[in-house]
């Protein structure tokens, strides 16, 4: 098999982006390499995201951008990977014909061999999950990275079963790796420069590798060194232990930044969704987190429209964002996914004018609260590492601080990786602006 020039797009969560890594570690250790441009391109590898209808639109699109490549060169390999992938398995090749592979998240380390299988004039298709692949022994190849800030996987899939996500189909069941793998991984991105690092799963908190617990875990990594921060994604409140808030609470350089996605304000929504947590419920875990972590910023996703939403239920939502006073929101309305339980059992009964209506009266509310919350932290001095000049300008730095916040300031001889006190001097709903300062 020749060598190949390999181009790889990503679109989707976190954990997708993590998932183009580890592509490109197995692609390359088969010999081929990679590029940034798909005109400069062998193999065009699309790594997608089934999460919403929307996201799904926006990858046909693409691909056929990629289909007009192709009638210029008929050897280019175009393929699907990912959630999309095994969502739609066949389908794909089939109303798609110019796709030559289609693979999930489980089948990257045989994308060489799918690869040769096109080559040999045969479509490439693995769409076979797996209760035992964690990619535990790749060493991830960082895409586009800063230097600064990388991510590690700690698990894979899910088995929470929300009514509305596919992630269990497309992801297969939650399994943890092994906890020396990365510890080991973090001390090496540490040792490479790297002085932050983002804990991936999509449920991360249910870790459970062993003995061992998230809390133990995100404890391991933050004792690598006090100059390595730690953060995570994404949360489940039913999985938001005592152990990790008081975790969190003990050690400085884990963030003070908790992602927690409440999804609806409404209990009797929260049950149709099968969420596993009552309004109450949830306010009791931020009330705990506040008690505890009183300087911690807390986020969190929001789908509204979902079926049998009452106006009474969005009520309910923009009263649980004001008394939590969320710092930011992922908004999103309701997108019903073919093969999910709400497919099956409810229909989608919520016009569509009236989930953009609510959509939008939450959006109004959300950004209100961040402005609001961005504004109580002016005069305050923070700890920012700094990522890289800001995009406006090469005069200045940006950064987060431990509360995740972007924070924009004047360079002043300032590298990629170093801590930056910076107080805060004025700001907008969605950053802040400062000066450095000495503590």
């Amino acid at each position: 098999m020749q060598t190949k020039k390999i181009y790889i797009e990503t679109y989707g969560c976190q954990m997708n982006f993590s998932d183009s890594e580890i592509v490109a570690a197995v692609v390359k250790e088969a010999g081929h390499s990679l590029c940034e441009s798909p005109k400069l391109a062998d193999v065009i590898f699309v790594n997608t995201c089934s999460i919403r209808e929307n996201a799904e639109l926006r990858v046909r699109n693409r691909i056929q951008e990629f289909k007009s490549l192709k009638k210029k060169n008929p050897d280019l390999i175009i393929g699907i990977l990912g959630c999309m992938a095994e969502r739609l398995k066949t389908q794909l090749l089939e109303e798609e014909q110019f796709v030559d592979i289609i693979a999930g998240p489980d089948a990257y380390r045989d994308i060489p061999h799918l690869i040769g299988n096109v080559e040999s004039g045969i479509k490439g298709v693995n769409v076979l999950l797996s209760h035992e692949e964690t990619y535990s022994d790749l060493n991830p190849v960082r895409l586009g990275s800063n230097g600064v800030s990388a991510f590690i996987s700690i698990m894979r899939g899910c088995q929470n079963f929300c009514t509305y996500c596919v992630v269990p189909y497309t992801r297969g069941k939650e399994r943890s790796r092994d906890m020396l793998s990365i510890v080991n991984e973090a001390t090496s991105l540490f040792n490479n420069g790297y002085r932050e690092i983002t804990l991936l799963g999509q449920n991360v908190n249910s870790y459970n590798w062993q003995q061992y617990t998230f809390a133990d875990l995100i404890k391991a990594v933050a004792q690598i060194n006090p100059l390595l921060r730690v953060r995570f994604a994404t949360s489940h409140p039913k999985d938001m232990s005592d152990a990790l808030i008081h975790t969190i609470a003990a050690l400085p350089n884990i963030c003070k930044s908790v992602h927690l996605p409440v999804q609806s304000g409404s209990t009797a929504i929260l049950n149709r969704m099968h969420r596993k947590y009552t309004r109450e419920a949830y306010l009791e875990r931020i009330q705990t987190i506040r008690k505890h972590i009183p300087e911690a910023s807390i986020t969190t996703d929001i789908i509204t429209g979902f079926c049998g939403e009452t106006e009474e239920d969005h009520q309910t939502t923009l009263s649980l964002m004001e008394t939590v006073s969320f710092d930011y929101a992922f908004m999103f309305k309701y997108s019903q996914r073919p093969g999910t339980q709400a497919a099956k059992l409810y229909a989608d009964d919520i016009p569509e004018e009236v989930k953009a209506k609510r959509l939008q009266e939450i959006i109004d509310l959300q950004n209100k609260l961040s402005l609001k919350s961005n504004r109580n932290d002016i005069g305050k001095i923070f700890e920012v590492l700094a990522e890289g000049p800001s995009k406006r300008s090469q005069d200045y730095f940006s950064g987060r601080n431990s509360q995740n916040k972007m924070v924009i300031f004047p360079a002043r001889n300032t590298k990629p990786g170093d801590y930056v006190n910076v107080k805060v001097t004025h700001c907008t709903s969605a950053s802040l602006k400062g000066e450095q300062c000495e503590v």
